[in-house]
């Protein structure tokens, strides 16, 4: 794993100086992982303890004390990447095989509605990799891609139950989507803490507005 760690006191100027990465052996003694599980019973999530673990020297990346921009550029990669709103899409392709049989004004409309969105998305996932590309650090701008496209994901399953026609669909369809439902209705409250939580987004965009 790659760990972010205190080496050095903050300094009365910067708050962040101090911190330096490391590249950590997981074999290494004192080092446990404790699987964190979600609510379909898979573990996405560790809690990684530390005790009296002795990291070498050579195994620091980059220079000591200040890590933090090095961080904030792989948050960049990070949080605008497209699995930050593809995570649930499979509810988007069980819905368009469900609606295609009879599909009405409202269906079709709803389902163009969630891929005029998506496309917005990946625009702007292309966008920011652009940005990374010129050497630019798009914190700000990779927030909004995080900050929008886990709330599309999250809000997919719900939109879906809401859009999925009641009457009867061919054989097995039905049951397939419900499936699908379920479980990304299961996983979708975790989309928006991975990577960065709503609040702590939002604090860095409204930062990058001038209006805290």
């Amino acid at each position: 794993m790659i760990a972010l760690l205190r080496t050095s006191p903050a300094t009365e100027e910067n708050r962040r100086h101090g911190l330096s990465q490391f590249l950590i052996d997981m074999q290494t003694p004192g080092i446990t992982v404790n699987p964190i599980y979600n609510m379909t019973g898979n573990h996405d999530f560790n809690e990684v303890v530390f005790d009296d673990v002795v990291i070498p020297e050579n195994h620091l990346i980059g220079e000591p004390d200040v890590a933090w921009k090095q961080a904030t550029s792989e948050l960049a990669y990070e949080r605008s990447g497209p699995e930050r709103f593809l995570e649930t899409i499979y509810v988007l392709y069980d819905l368009v095989d469900l609606a295609a049989a009879d599909a009405g004004e409202r269906l079709t409309e709803g389902i163009g509605r969630l891929v005029a969105q998506l496309a917005t998305l990946r625009n702007m996932s292309l966008s920011v990799a652009g940005m990374l590309e010129a050497g630019a650090l798009p914190e700000i701008e990779a927030a909004l891609v995080k900050e929008l496209g886990t709330n599309w994901e999250q809000a997919l399953p719900a939109k879906a139950r809401d859009l999925a026609p009641v009457g009867p669909s061919a054989p097995g369809n039905r049951m397939t989507f419900d499936e699908t439902l379920a479980y990304a209705t299961l996983i979708a409250p975790k989309l928006t803490i991975q990577g960065g939580t709503r609040e702590i987004l939002r604090g860095i965009i409204a930062r990058g507005l001038g209006l805290r």
